[in-house]
């Protein structure tokens, strides 16, 4: 069980990184040049470039995983809600990102209030 507490975190980290990089897919479509595509798929890609630099901290640090999850989680809620044209429907769909971030946030603090147990 320990092992699963460990890994569950970090593998569905980084799932839900490919995820949302799957959403950078969508500057393909237009007819851009090759450097306006190649640039707008790095801004794009900002938000897993920074969830890549919170994994690798929280790999050894699980505190600021579950920190980071929970507050990108909120964050992206609330920028929904302070978006222009915002519709009541719209905040169930902020769960299937925010959803996930939550909850790795919280195997992220149960991994690390488990490791800090077991240091006692």
């Amino acid at each position: 069980m320990k092992k699963y507490i460990y890994w569950t975190p970090r593998i569905l980290s980084i799932i839900f990184i490919l995820f949302l990089s799957l959403f950078a897919l969508d500057v393909f479509e237009g007819n851009s040049g090759f450097w306006n595509t190649f640039l707008a798929l790095l801004i794009h890609l900002i938000p897993s470039f920074i969830l890549i630099v919170l994994l690798i901290i929280s790999w050894k640090h699980e505190i600021v995983g579950g920190i980071a999850f929970i507050l990108g989680g909120l964050l992206y809620i609330i920028l929904l809600l302070i978006r222009p044209g915002f519709e009541l429907y719209k905040l169930s769909w902020s769960m299937i990102v925010a959803g996930p971030a939550f909850a790795i946030g919280i195997l992220w603090i149960l991994n690390w209030k488990k490791r800090k147990r077991g240091k006692r």
